[in-house]
Formats: C-alpha cells, sequence, structure tokens
C-alpha cells in the first residue's frame, strides 16, 4: 500500500477518546508514523471532519485541528474540480440505495481519479465502491 485516503472517522478517532474506533484509530496512526505512506485526503473530507470535531468538542478545538492539519506537510490535499462533482453525483445515484453521503462519493471520485486503493475508514460505504478498508476493522 503506498496510497492512503485519510477519511472523517480516521481522524475524528484519533482525536476523541469517547470514540468507538479510537484505539484502533491511534494504533493505525502509529503504524503509519512507523512504516510511511503517501496520505492523502479532501476538503470535503477536512470540512466534514471540522464541523464534527466543533459539534463533539468545541469550536475553538475544530478550528485549530483544521489549521494544523493544513499546516502539516503530512498530507496532500486533493482539490476537487466540477468533473469530480458530476462524477461523485453520478456515484450518489448509483449507490442511492445504500445512503451513501456526498463527501463519500467525491473521495470515490478522487480516489478513482489518484489511483488510491486503500482509504484509513472504518465506513463500509468504501468497500461498496469497490476500495479496500485499512486497517480492516
Amino acid at each position: 500500500m503506498e496510497k492512503l485516503l485519510i477519511d472523517t472517522g480516521a481522524f475524528y478517532g484519533r482525536e476523541m477518546e469517547g470514540d468507538q474506533y479510537y484505539s484502533v484509530a491511534v494504533q493505525a496512526w502509529a503504524q503509519i508514523e512507523s512504516n510511511p505512506v503517501h496520505l492523502y485526503s479532501t476538503e470535503h473530507i477536512l470540512d466534514e471532519t471540522i464541523n464534527l470535531l466543533a459539534r463533539k468538542s468545541s469550536y475553538a478545538f475544530a478550528a485549530e485541528w483544521g489549521l494544523n492539519c493544513l499546516r502539516s506537510e503530512e498530507f496532500e490535499w486533493l482539490r476537487t474540480a466540477s468533473e469530480d462533482l458530476k462524477a461523485a453525483a453520478e456515484l450518489m445515484l448509483k449507490y442511492a440505495d445504500q445512503d451513501v453521503s456526498f463527501t463519500d462519493c467525491v473521495s470515490f471520485a478522487l480516489m478513482r481519479r489518484e489511483g488510491i486503493r486503500h482509504a484509513f475508514s472504518f465506513d463500509r460505504h468504501f468497500l461498496a465502491a469497490k476500495f479496500h478498508l485499512w486497517p480492516g476493522v
């Protein structure tokens, strides 16, 4: 695995001790630090994570977390073009019976565009879209 998309659950799980995936997320982040891979995420995931952190902790914490992520050179932030948005809307229609979010569909479109096959996520929708979940909970 040389490319890995970081999803909201991976970010959130690392930060929130009360989260059901906290221990798994912390262990997985430690693995990433000892076995570096190219980490990607999206502006939509950043937005989703900041909003979730703000609601579950504080707006100040969420804003600081977001700034730290954006200042970090650890991640490559994938930008969304209009073609990606169209592809995401088509994917949302395709997976409408599974209640897949538009943010997830944007991730799917960007992962396909960038050739990313693995997602650090706890969201089974990635499996439905034919991606591999890591760490595989």
